[in-house]
């Protein structure tokens, strides 16, 4: 066991924990921010992504030890009142369904969006690419993202 001293959604955050433990664990366990989802546990469906210093990231297989002093958002850090644009967007779009990857889904697109205000459809799907959701709405999810890059 160690101690972690981590930034997480602008406030610091002291954690016990195994230095190899993934943070995804360190949120869920350590920290009860839950909104952040398991999914398939080796990075490849989305469930799972944080922002690590602005950029989406897969913390299902991210090592608590690797974060150093980099800024973690989870889910419930990226607007007090779910009234970030995109967030909007994905009630305006009624994008989810079972509603299991959406916060994956959404924390890659407000990334995405930070990044390029204004991405083609191609981009969008670039960028989403990999975000795996099992209701199919990925029609929907880019209407969204297009939606939010209006507002």
């Amino acid at each position: 066991m160690a101690t972690f001293t981590l930034n997480i959604n602008g406030k610091t955050q002291e954690v016990d924990a195994d230095p190899s433990t993934p943070i995804l664990w360190v949120l869920r366990d350590h920290l009860k921010l839950v909104g952040t989802k398991y999914g398939c546990g080796i990075a490849q469906c989305g469930a799972c992504t944080i922002h690590l210093d602005g950029t989406a990231t897969r913390s299902c297989a991210l090592p608590v030890s690797s974060i150093g002093d980099k800024k973690i958002t989870t889910i419930e850090g990226l607007s007090e009142n779910g009234d970030h644009p995109v967030q909007k967007a994905w009630l305006e779009v009624d994008v989810p369904q079972c509603g299991y990857c959406q916060a994956g889904q959404i924390m890659t697109a407000s990334a995405l969006l930070e990044q390029n205000p204004n991405p083609t459809d191609e981009e969008i799907e670039t960028a989403m690419n990999g975000n795996i959701c099992r209701c199919g709405t990925y029609l929907r999810i880019r209407k969204a993202v297009k939606t939010a890059s209006q507002s």
